[in-house]
């Protein structure tokens, strides 16, 4: 039993944590759901479905933060929806996936730990042939991994300048939820299998997704976001890689 409330406690850390920064949280759920032994094929439709609940509070409250671009995330977002839905319909190798997912975890961490933040003056206009680019391809590495691509989407706006920490936070946390829906109605169609606890599962991580995404959009300050995000990811990593 203790067992069971520890992992229900991290399951709400892992939702505010990720949340806090516009994420849904499926790379932190496929490393907790890991470590206590949790078989592919729950793994990944678990975490996707708990994604879709915790981008959407984390959107919704970014949003009302104002700090949401239309013109940014539509391009991103209808290249990425379709190759989503395509990604999800590959099977790969468990060990495979968390190893690939882990080690992409690690290019934001170097982002935010070892480069200064953007300031607003420096930010620079979205390409949409980019855009398009950039979406198809995270948008099928996140169905055939199970991810909704927030974690790789998060520091390529940042390196090309499009956005600030926030405004990232705010689009990439909608960008989770489409790809997420997308990525789960692929897997759908091959037949997927669902933990008899999913309900409480998404109980504890809509209430961590609510907090996080509360102190992210209206409390938490640029270096905080960068600093949580850099650590969540870190940690989701090693994880992924080594267990």
């Amino acid at each position: 039993m203790d067992s069971i409330y520890l992992f229900y406690i991290l399951l709400f850390v892992v939702a505010m944590l990720y949340s806090s920064v516009g994420h849904g949280g499926a790379s932190g759920y496929l490393a907790l759901m890991a470590i206590y032994a949790f078989t592919p094929e729950v793994m990944k439709p678990t975490a996707l479905i708990l994604n879709l609940f915790v981008s959407l509070t984390s959107f919704i409250q970014f949003y009302r933060g104002e700090h949401f671009k239309w013109k940014i995330f539509l391009p991103l977002a209808l290249a990425s929806i379709p190759l989503a839905f395509v990604g999800g319909l590959i099977s790969m190798d468990a060990n495979i996936y968390k190893r690939i997912l882990g080690s992409l975890l690690f290019i934001p961490v170097i982002r935010f730990l070892f480069f200064a933040n953007i300031p607003d003056a420096e930010l620079k206009k979205s390409n949409i042939a980019l855009s398009v680019l950039i979406g198809s391809l995270i948008g099928f590495l996140s169905g055939l991994i199970g991810i909704g691509g927030g974690i790789i989407l998060s520091p390529i706006l940042l390196l090309l300048k499009w956005t600030n920490q926030k405004q990232t936070a705010a689009i990439s946390a909608l960008f989770i939820f489409v790809n997420s829906l997308s990525g789960l109605a692929g897997q759908l169609t091959k037949g997927i299998s669902f933990s008899p606890d999913m309900l409480s599962y998404v109980a504890v991580a809509f209430a961590g997704g609510l907090c996080g995404a509360y102190l992210g959009a209206l409390k938490f300050n640029q270096n905080i976001l960068k600093n949580t995000l850099a650590l969540v990811l870190m940690m989701a990593g090693w994880k992924l890689i080594f267990t």
